[in-house]
């Protein structure tokens, strides 16, 4: 009607020559239409460009978002498992099945797919060890609740049955978990070497998981009771063979860099003082601006002359200290090395900070920054130091340390990337140790744990009414995740074999899991495939945070601030780089 009024008055305007009038008409009749109709101007809240999506369809996404995260790491699991090859933008390539390490190195910038990284990370620094099951479950879980919140269920009725779920298997991991007696030493190395081979028999170095699974538990009871991890040194010594790997009881790390002398300098000390210094023990070069004016050579030989005797004054004060060993955070040049090798006194310089400083942990004594003040106490001592060659390269031996317990590990190997993926499974391997010592409950590993709890879940689930009891079957079902997921790695008929766990576990079986050497299924508590109880109740724990965090994401606003500053910075349009009328930047 409106079109029509406006097309007939448009038709007399032309007749009257009466434009104006009929343009003010015609706006005066939109803005009555608008009001009549309820119309209310537009309200702008956020930046142009920014990307919001929420609803149904945004929590969708984001359970998708997580699933490609899992999928990138579901095939590194279990002892089968497939190694990754991550090449980093600087072409560095990294080859490792260690979950925590993949995460890292896989450079997520999805809001909520980051959330597995986080509890990836957080899973290797608490425990060690169950980095790719935190992930698999979390995945898992969130794909159980994605059928409900498909059909409509409010995401907040998925996460109470979920946070109950989680309660429940957690009791039940510690009323069934077996504890080991710490009185008797050799019951609880047995323990402590069995948990080390299972964290180890996943690993790129399974195949000697006997020999290091010994090494490792010998390293940590070396340590005193506070079990600290920083005095454990790793050392990587490239060549040799992997059983060529030696436990140092005390300090050892490689001499970066000799001068003329060195080979005459005593290599064998016993009770030795120590000297740890941060002094520069050298001749000073001349600053490139410095400029020195002299008339004659006798003021020339005056200025070297007192160059020198800078130097063997330091010199001196460090031999009237009565120490042996000097070891230097910066360089000592040779003519330190030739004076300290004339009076029997070993030297070794550009020795790196966190080596310096564990030999003060454990050999007492203070890094000093100046020679002036040397007396007994900053001098550290040990019962006995040498200098010997492993590999390719010298190393300084500390044993018998008197203030601290502390060990180094020094491995051999191939490949550069083999070593440092032996690194890594040794760590895993050490902290494992280091929490069965804490925590003394042990259970079994090879999906039989996981079995049991989704058994135990589906029994309860039976007992609620509503919603929540298939909420929790379904959470039941995420569980078998890692026995299906460790068949699959293998090769096996998963669903065989799961069904075989079933019907063993509904007869009593607890501890029957995957036996991955055998192709059948077995009582891997009996196998000795024993991880300590800690290590599954942090994993299950943080995969059901995670999955709840998720779940209770509605709306995501990407802001483009970011991007937008950074594209307005180049052209210097940044609101930081505009200056006020009075001077100085906006704001």
């Amino acid at each position: 009607p409106l079109l029509r009024v406006y097309c007939d008055l448009l038709t007399t305007s032309q007749q009257t020559n009466n434009l104006l009038l009929v343009s003010l008409y015609f706006r005066y009749c939109l803005i009555m239409a608008g009001q009549m109709a309820g119309m209310q101007p537009g309200i702008i809240l956020l930046r142009e460009g920014t990307d919001t999506s929420q609803g149904k369809a945004q929590l969708i996404s984001n359970i998708n978002a997580c699933q490609v995260i899992v999928d990138a790491v579901r095939s590194t699991l279990g002892p089968r498992g497939m190694d990754k090859l991550i090449v980093n933008q600087h072409g560095q390539a990294t080859i490792s099945n260690d979950g925590a390490t993949i995460m890292k190195l896989l450079d997520v910038v999805h809001p909520a797919a980051r959330t597995l990284v986080d509890i990836a990370k957080s899973q290797d620094a608490e425990v060690g060890d169950g980095t790719t099951s935190v992930v698999i479950l979390a995945g898992e879980i969130l794909n159980a609740a994605k059928p409900f919140i498909e059909d409509g269920m409010h995401p907040q009725i998925v996460i109470r049955a979920y946070r109950r779920a989680t309660h429940l298997i957690l009791e039940k991991i510690k009323e069934i978990s077996v504890q080991v007696a710490k009185d008797d030493e050799s019951q609880l190395r047995s323990l402590l070497e069995k948990c080390a081979a299972t964290a180890l028999s996943s690993k790129l170095v399974a195949q000697q998981s006997d020999f290091f699974s010994k090494l490792v538990v010998d390293a940590v009871m070396m340590l005193d009771t506070l079990l600290p991890l920083n005095m454990i040194g790793m050392k990587k010594v490239q060549g040799g063979g992997l059983e060529e790997t030696e436990l140092v009881a005390g300090v050892a790390f490689k001499k970066t860099f000799s001068y003329a002398g060195f080979e005459m300098q005593p290599k064998n000390y016993k009770d030795p003082k120590i000297a740890m210094l941060n002094v520069e023990l050298e001749l000073k070069k001349e600053k490139e601006n410095a400029e020195v004016r002299i008339n004659n050579v006798e003021d020339y030989q005056a200025i070297v002359d007192a160059e020198w005797e800078i130097l063997y004054d330091k010199l001196q004060k460090i031999k009237d200290s009565g120490a042996q060993v000097v070891l230097s955070k910066l360089p000592i040049g040779d003519i330190a090395t030739q004076w300290f090798s004339d009076r029997d006194i070993f030297c070794a310089g550009r020795v790196q900070e966190e080596d310096l400083r564990r030999t003060m942990t454990a050999c007492g004594g203070a890094i000093q920054t100046s020679v002036n003040n040397m007396t007994p106490d900053t001098l550290g001592t040990c019962g006995s130091f040498e200098e010997r060659k492993v590999g390719g390269e010298r190393y300084n031996f500390f044993y018998g340390c008197k203030e601290a317990k502390t060990c180094t590990i020094i491995m051999r190997g191939g490949a550069e990337q083999f070593i440092e993926e032996t690194e890594r499974s040794l760590h895993d391997a050490i902290m494992i140790v280091r929490r069965a010592i804490k925590n003394d409950a042990v259970v079994a590993g090879g999906g039989a744990i996981e079995m049991e709890l989704s058994k135990y879940l589906r029994d309860v689930a039976k007992t609620i009414p509503g919603k929540e009891q298939l909420i929790i079957g379904g959470f039941a079902k995420a569980l078998e995740c890692i026995p299906r997921q460790l068949c699959d790695n293998a090769g096996f008929d998963a669903t065989n074999m799961l069904n075989k766990l079933r019907h063993k576990h509904s007869q009593g079986g607890t501890w029957y899991g995957v036996d991955i050497f055998e192709e059948d299924i077995a009582d891997n508590f009996e196998k000795t495939v024993w991880e300590p109880a800690i290590v599954k109740i942090n994993a299950l724990t943080a995969a059901s945070e995670a999955a709840c965090l998720i779940l209770s994401v509605d709306e995501t606003v990407k802001n483009p601030t970011s991007q937008i500053a950074g594209k307005d910075a180049q052209g210097g349009m940044h609101p930081g780089l505009q200056m006020a009328p009075g001077g100085g930047p906006i704001g």
